[in-house]
């Protein structure tokens, strides 16, 4: 970040200039193959920072390895490239100690979900305030094209020649899994989504996490395109809202019903009516629906997108301070010096 630029901040401080989306873009080349989907991520979130009324210099972000992980260096605020799938614990170091930063997680589904998946899992089930985008192209993309955790069964690639034997993670069945209190879906090319998912996931306060399903033009195009195209998503994504019933389709004719234990899809007409149709709480303490939902595939469902969950519990940074201080009060300010010369120690002639 420039010096000179140290004074701006956000629209809630009064007396300061208004942040843009021009004020987030640092100066650095873009280096992702043309026509990557990764463009439209950066875009969305350089274009939703300045609407959280939240000083520049307040923002980090952490990435490991991968094509996502080029991330901070397009970004005009402080930022951490580091090593594979390390991005989620050095970011809840980050956030234990600069709790007024706000902390974002950049990372694929091979460097966090492969490598990455253990710290993965423990910043989501301790609820660290951070925003965790994993980028999802079901391939590595850096390392030239091998399968990866998120690839389906019988991917053929460079180092499964004859197809992967290896069943694919869910990402969002991981997140909720580990107890992550904000989950949710978008994808790359439907930017008005995926602006709103970033927002929200921003402003969620503990671990936020967002899989974009985003396209490698080069090494796996168009995996997400028989659901996610522009002329049939409209009939293949079930776009979630809280509070109201599972429809979906271009006329809204299609709803997602509870059979049993089974969630089926149903033609809406002939008896069916809304009324018959879930309704989607992402407030649920329990994830049970966020669970099955994460779970509905093309082409027997459609692909669910939005918040998934949305629950409030206390934060790993808020309670860490806690303890801290209750500590404080029982035994006192702590003392460095007394402590290094206490007990048994040597002297090393």
């Amino acid at each position: 970040m420039s010096t000179q630029d140290n004074g701006r901040q956000g629209n809630g401080h009064q007396g300061v200039v208004k942040l843009t989306r021009k004020d987030f873009v640092s100066d650095q080349e873009v280096r992702w193959c043309p026509g990557c989907g990764d463009y439209s991520i950066l875009a969305q979130v350089q274009k939703v920072l300045p609407d959280l009324g939240i000083p520049r210099e307040k923002f980090v972000f952490v990435s490991g390895i991968g094509c996502s992980s080029r991330f901070p260096y397009y970004m005009n605020t402080y930022g951490f490239h580091t090593i594979h799938g390390r991005a989620p614990a050095v970011a809840t170091g980050i956030k234990a100690t600069n709790p007024d930063l706000s902390v974002w997680v950049i990372t694929g589904d091979g460097d966090g979900l492969s490598i990455g998946g253990n710290h993965l899992l423990h910043t989501l089930r301790r609820n660290v305030d951070v925003n965790i985008i994993l980028f999802n192209n079901r391939i590595y993309g850096l390392t030239k094209g091998q399968y990866s955790p998120t690839s389906e069964f019988g991917k053929r690639t460079k180092s499964t020649p004859f197809g992967s034997i290896d069943w694919p993670l869910n990402p969002l069945s991981v997140a909720l899994g580990a107890g992550a209190t904000f989950v949710a879906r978008s994808v790359d090319r439907d930017t008005k989504h995926l602006a709103a998912v970033i927002e929200r996931a921003a402003r969620h306060k503990g671990s936020s996490f967002v899989e974009v399903l985003q396209n490698c033009n080069i090494f796996n195009d168009g995996a997400f395109e028989p659901f996610a195209g522009r002329s049939v998503r409209d009939d293949r994504l079930l776009y979630l809202e809280h509070g109201q019933p599972l429809v979906f389709g271009k006329d809204r004719d299609k709803g997602i019903r509870l059979n049993g234990c089974r969630l089926e899809v149903v033609q809406l007409g002939d008896g069916v009516t809304e009324s018959d149709l879930v309704v989607h709480d992402e407030r649920a303490e329990e994830p049970n629906l966020a669970f099955m939902l994460a779970h509905l595939d093309y082409p027997e469902y459609p692909v669910p997108v939005g918040v998934f969950r949305a629950v409030d519990r206390p934060t790993y940074e808020d309670l860490l301070e806690d303890q801290i201080q209750a500590a404080i009060r029982q035994q006192g300010e702590g003392d460095l010096e007394k402590l290094l010369h206490s007990g048994y120690t040597w002297t090393v002639e």
